[in-house]
């Protein structure tokens, strides 16, 4: 029997209340809602302001509504939206060149997608049907190697890659053909790659699992893997690539200076690609892009005339406009600053450019009044505080608290941000 929903009106309803009724509950939210974004400030429906050091999650690399993609939505809106693959598009041409010579800088095909998720899917089917021509079904060189705490998306293939078993409860059957093995355990990678590996996936820098930033030896045992099993090294930099390291790849990034020369087979990005316009990617090096062949994969939305001149603005902005050495430049600032303070309820920062995690205390952090009876995990816990206090943060993880500020971010935003969060830990910590 059906039931007519109460027709109360909307503007008698809170934002909250009509998420509750309407939408699918899939999502835990902080009780806030936003209605206006500028630069990294977010101004709450009530009129708060808050200092925006989520991001979106690492998806507004140039903050709220820049003036570059104000004018490139409105400019590419009033010619052409949309337009099928069946057909050629200068502006995915044109951002798959600058994807190819200038983010990665060798030979190579780009492919664009809606997602992250959807492009590490895209990367598991490229290692797979790469396989599958080159040694034939019967050689079952089908299984991909993924790495502990990793996180590759949501869809059925993306949980199936991800080393979380909370993602996978109540899922099953998951899609077969995957390991997960520790992250930054060379020897243990070794021991699971065989004739049957198809390709090894990894983050260079987790993001959800709690911002681990891959060694260079680990890189370099995958790398000898990808040569002696003739196996595909593929890279997700869903969160930390095209500018969040202060480097187009974050794998440069932190490889930089080790002696390690490690280049991918293939890369997937997302989130801050476009700046907040929903954009998926992928690279695939000449070498194995015939894989891929008409009729293996496709997207409807993907690489859309709107998408991909959003994207170009967007990264055209990063590439040119300073950003890149903005970001190491801040890293160093903050690094410099966080160095000085000393509070029992955190043990370290880590992380890499503007992707960086302060890891709490799980001990220190028993001892703080409301702590226990909140029910919250020692993450939430503080971005909560941290939110109270007008500055926005994300979790990853139990322990860590997620500092992923546009890359743009200045100087005195960066101050301000680390005024608020000292004096969020001082409080915590009893002083």
């Amino acid at each position: 029997m059906s039931v007519v929903p109460d027709k109360t009106t909307s503007s008698s309803l809170s934002t909250e209340e009509l998420m509750n009724r309407y939408v699918l509950g899939n999502y835990g939210r902080f009780p806030v809602a936003f209605a206006r974004g500028e630069g990294v400030w977010l101004w709450s429906e009530e009129g708060r302001r808050y200092l925006d050091f989520s991001s979106g999650v690492a998806v507004c690399s140039l903050g709220h509504s820049p003036q570059v993609m104000v004018e490139a939505l409105a400019a590419q809106a009033a010619e052409l939206i949309h337009c099928s693959n069946l057909y050629w598009v200068r502006q995915q041409a044109e951002l798959a060149r600058f994807v190819v010579e200038t983010m990665m800088e060798r030979p190579g095909k780009a492919f664009f997608c809606n997602s992250g998720a959807e492009a590490n899917d895209g990367l598991i089917k490229l290692a797979r049907k790469r396989a599958w021509e080159k040694y034939g079904a019967e050689s079952g060189k089908n299984v991909v190697v993924t790495c502990r705490q990793s996180f590759h998306g949501r869809t059925l293939g993306g949980i199936a890659a991800t080393g979380q078993e909370k993602v996978k409860v109540g899922f099953d059957p998951l899609l077969p053909g995957f390991l997960h093995m520790p992250f930054n355990d060379p020897a243990t990678l070794r021991e699971a790659v065989t004739e049957k590996t198809a390709a090894i996936l990894f983050e260079p820098v987790q993001g959800e699992g709690g911002i681990h930033v891959a060694t260079p030896e680990f890189f370099a045992e995958a790398a000898r893997l990808r040569d002696e099993f003739d196996l595909l090294l593929m890279f997700d930099e869903v969160q930390c690539g095209a500018g969040r390291t202060g480097d187009w790849c974050g794998w440069r990034t932190v490889l930089a200076g080790s002696g390690a020369a490690v280049e991918p087979d293939a890369v997937s990005w997302a989130k801050g690609f476009a700046g907040g316009f929903p954009m998926g990617a992928l690279w695939v090096a000449d070498e194995h892009a015939a894989a891929m062949g008409p009729g293996t994969h496709g997207s409807t939305f993907g690489g859309t005339p709107l998408a991909c001149a959003v994207a170009l603005a967007v990264l055209g902005e990063i590439g040119d406009g300073g950003v890149l050495a903005n970001v190491k430049r801040q890293e160093s600032r903050i690094r410099e600053a966080v160095a000085t303070w000393d509070f029992p309820v955190l043990s370290e920062l880590r992380g890499v450019g503007l992707m960086l995690g302060f890891v709490l205390d799980a001990q220190a952090m028993a001892d703080v009044p409301g702590f226990a009876a909140s029910g919250k995990t020692p993450s939430i816990f503080v971005v909560n505080a941290a939110r109270e206090a007008g500055l926005l943060t994300v979790p990853a993880g139990e322990t860590v608290v997620r500092w992923l500020p546009p890359l743009n971010v200045t100087d005195a935003e960066v101050d301000e941000a680390l005024a608020v969060f000292h004096g969020v830990l001082s409080t915590l910590s009893g002083r």
